[in-house]
């Protein structure tokens, strides 16, 4: 039977909204969209590229709970307000996933916060699950 568990990063977003950053289900890992904001803190910086910066450490932490990391990752989706605000993050991008080169969608779109910039959703699958 398959194992299925969820990792929480402590975001009030996750208890106020009913779910988690992560759901690990046997060898795949699932990550939400995950936004810059720094969940200890619940705070959020006004640059795109900080922001894009700071998915990727909340996104690392769920990877790193469940057992696997950025080279692992098989598809990600970008999703921004202004498309315009994709390129600047792209070298943050490049230097998590450009050795990986999963599947990518960039997806023009609205957020639940207007201070978020960025959202960054992430599949993997776990290199040692059995």
């Amino acid at each position: 039977m398959t194992q299925r568990r969820a990792i929480l990063s402590g975001s009030t977003f996750e208890e106020r909204i009913g779910y988690a950053r992560a759901v690990v289900d046997g060898d795949r890992v699932h990550v939400s969209g995950t936004t810059g904001f720094d969940y200890t803190t619940m705070t959020i910086s006004d640059d795109v590229v900080e922001q894009a910066e700071q998915c990727l450490r909340n996104i690392g932490a769920a990877l790193a709970e469940a057992g696997c990391g950025f080279a692992d990752v098989v598809r990600v989706r970008y999703l921004l307000p202004d498309r315009a605000d994709f390129e600047p993050c792209w070298p943050v991008l490049r230097r998590h996933f450009g050795d990986v080169r999963p599947a990518a969608t960039m997806l023009e779109c609205g957020l639940a916060d207007p201070r978020m910039k960025i959202e960054i959703e992430v599949d993997a699958r776990r290199p040692d699950a059995s």
